[in-house]
């Protein structure tokens, strides 16, 4: 195997461990997310461990995360809970980044 080889399929398995990472985290703040979610909603406990399997399910439905913050947005509008776009993004973006933390800390 060359160097270039070598080179390349370190990169492949680089690449491949980002991804996965990015996947976990991505799942974890969905999950934070949609007990953030819940707490607004006025949930606990069971009731809002099954609403961030909810959001977390959501994630699937297309690419990115807007079917996610549909979910948040439609559900909170539906419940009479006043935030702001503005306010869901900058949730999902912290607790994305309480997500890519925590990811990091268990490895």
């Amino acid at each position: 195997m060359s160097t270039f080889d070598k080179r390349e399929e370190g990169f492949e398995r680089k690449f491949a461990h980002d991804e996965e990472l990015k996947f976990k985290a991505s799942a974890r703040r969905n999950k934070l997310l949609g007990l953030w979610a819940a707490d607004l909603l006025g949930m606990s406990g069971a009731e809002a461990d099954t609403y961030a399997k909810e959001v977390v399910k959501s994630d699937f439905e297309e690419p990115g995360e807007d079917d996610v913050f549909r979910k948040i947005r439609g559900d909170l509008d539906n419940k009479g809970v006043e935030q702001s776009d503005h306010q869901i993004r900058r949730t999902m973006d912290e607790l994305m980044a309480e997500a890519m933390q925590q990811i990091q800390n268990e490895a």
